[in-house]
């Protein structure tokens, strides 16, 4: 192993600003349930707090197809729940055609989400 000790500066100007892909331009979504006050196009967008919600309880899916094929080096989920105490459970699969069948990438068992609550003043 080879070992080389590099100023902090170094290490700021080393690592490349990261592009996330612009899912508007280049995939379509499909949702399986979704609020109307909480749509989809809002999970996507950087900065926006709304967030997708789905209409009904229940297992739900959302699922990109891109138009072109893509190399995903990173993909980023952000679950909240601030208003009810409830059960996540997330499974990301993958296909390389829309006939394929889909391979499991990850699956996050469940976690319990509780609603924080203010201490009063």
């Amino acid at each position: 192993m080879r070992k080389h000790v590099i100023a902090s500066t170094a290490l700021s100007h080393s690592r490349k600003v990261e592009e996330w892909l612009n899912l508007e331009e280049a995939a379509s979504v499909e949702v399986s349930s979704e609020d109307p006050q909480h749509p989809i196009e809002s999970a996507f967008k950087h900065g926006e707090t709304l967030g997708w919600r789905a209409a009904e309880s229940g297992v739900q899916t959302i699922r990109l197809l891109f138009d072109e094929p893509k190399e995903l080096r990173r993909i980023r989920l952000r679950f909240s729940e601030p208003e009810v105490e409830r059960t996540q459970q997330f499974t990301l699969r993958w296909a390389d055609s829309q006939t394929a069948p889909f391979r499991e990438i990850v699956r996050q068992p469940s976690v319990k989400f509780l609603r924080l609550m203010k201490r009063p003043e």
